[in-house]
């Protein structure tokens, strides 16, 4: 019996001192509390959730990611764009890799030191948009490719 008893007051002793940690008169809890609910208030109003860039919707990281398709041969060879799609198709070279990315738009081939992206993976890239040309026969055969960032 002596044991229930001390169990017992043990549990009263636990249950009283559960939350009196934030009734203490100079304890700095509630203060903490405060402050991280005005910074977390804080960060969420500065700006539009909305307008963020993350989207349930599929896999859309950000709103400065550029569709493959939009990407032409007349553009400005020093652009530096984003893209995001899935990996194709991969080619080993001397000292990097190229992949084949496809979106919906679109597909483009990145260069890249990456080694480790497997066919199928999930891809954003930064990249600077390249362009080489490729006469042949009277026929222009050079594309658009990225160079990895």
């Amino acid at each position: 019996m002596p044991k229930i008893n001390k169990s017992v007051a043990f549990m009263q002793q636990t249950r009283n001192l559960s939350l009196s940690f934030l009734y203490r008169r100079h304890s700095i809890v509630p203060y903490r509390l405060g402050l991280t609910f005005f910074l977390a208030a804080g960060l969420c109003s500065c700006g539009n959730l909305t307008s963020s860039g993350l989207s349930g919707n599929g896999l859309k990281i950000g709103t400065n990611v550029t569709p493959i398709g939009e990407i032409k041969p007349k553009q400005d060879n020093q652009a530096i764009v984003y893209i995001q799609g899935q990996v194709e198709k991969q080619a080993p070279m001397m000292k990097q890799w190229a992949y084949k990315i496809n979106d919906s738009t679109g597909k483009i081939w990145v260069v890249t030191n990456q080694k480790n992206l497997g066919e199928g993976a999930q891809v954003v890239i930064k990249g600077t948009v390249r362009y080489r040309s490729i006469p042949l026969a009277g026929k222009e055969l050079g594309e658009v490719y990225l160079e990895e960032e």
